[in-house]
């Protein structure tokens, strides 16, 4: 046997109400921009708008004009999703509060997750969405994902709780160590002064 290997999310569609409330949620609120629409290929009463969420990939909604938004939360069962996070950069995310509240748009505030800063509230349709702001930049040729893994290691290797700014500047610096050379023969702290 054979993995399937996959190589990154292509995209995620969501079953929406009306066009307008898609529209108005996925690029007036979350700045997403409506890309092209077509029929469900699959269903003729529906349509498939497309939305950019900001890296080229693909949030796409089946909208159909005899839906109404239902507000309440979408279902947490074994098997559902329990929510969608977006990436959102530093300066976004701490304008993030105000303009929820600008909407009137119930949220949890700023919640601490060691590696990142969260903010949860649900769209129209009441799904979870999440707008997640990393702490860290990785160091260059790495990704996110090898920073998170490398401070997984040192955070088990310490019996801490969970991941906190020290394990991933640690991680950064055990990363550039072991991808960049130097002249140096000793590359161990130091203090100059």
């Amino acid at each position: 046997m054979q993995k399937l290997q996959s190589q990154g999310v292509h995209h995620i569609t969501l079953v929406g109400a009306g066009r307008q409330t898609s529209i108005g949620f996925w690029e007036g609120v979350l700045g997403m921009p409506f890309i092209f629409e077509q029929p469900n290929l699959d269903k003729a009463s529906e349509s498939h708008l497309y939305f950019d969420p900001g890296d080229g990939r693909l949030i796409t909604v089946f909208t159909d004009e005899s839906r109404t938004p239902v507000k309440r939360r979408t279902p947490t069962d074994t098997g559902c999703v329990h929510h969608i996070a977006f990436a959102v950069s530093r300066v976004t995310f701490l304008q993030a509060v105000a303009r929820l509240d600008e909407r009137a748009i119930k949220h949890s505030g700023v919640k601490d997750r060691g590696f990142m800063d969260s903010i949860y509230f649900e769209d129209p349709l009441g799904l979870l969405i999440e707008l997640a702001s990393y702490r860290f930049e990785p160091p260059a040729g790495f990704t996110h994902a090898d920073v998170l893994m490398q401070a997984h290691k040192i955070r088990v290797a310490r019996g801490d709780y969970n991941i906190a700014e020290v394990h991933l500047a640690d991680a950064i610096q055990a990363l550039v160590e072991r991808s960049r050379t130097t002249l140096s023969e000793d590359r161990a702290p130091k203090n100059p002064y």
